[in-house]
């Protein structure tokens, strides 16, 4: 019986996987007219600050659309590079990164 067990959470396991990768590639991102690349920056996190040139090209976006958490006051999200970044508006300092094809 252990050996049965084992076979049914493999199988259990590789078909959740698979659902999950296969929901993944449908996502498609119609904000403002297509998808984003996504380009990954190791120096943006949290406590990090996002460079001038960066936030500037970002679009703002809605948060309640793409289900984000409100940002405190001072703070504002932005879409830049496939990511969602939250950063405080007058110094840049990020509170939070998401990668945009990770939210629905």
């Amino acid at each position: 019986m252990n050996k049965f067990c084992k076979v049914i959470a493999l199988t259990t396991m590789s078909t959740m996987l698979s659902a999950g990768v296969a929901l993944a590639d449908d996502h498609h991102d119609d904000h403002h007219g297509g998808p984003h690349p996504y380009v990954r920056h190791d120096d943006w996190h949290r406590g990090g600050h996002i460079p001038p040139a960066d936030w500037n090209r970002g679009e703002r976006i809605d948060y309640h659309h793409y289900h984000l958490s409100a940002p405190p006051h001072g703070y504002e999200w932005r879409e830049v590079d496939g990511n969602y970044v939250l950063a405080s508006i007058a110094g840049g300092i990020i509170a939070s990164t998401i990668i945009a094809s990770t939210v629905h």
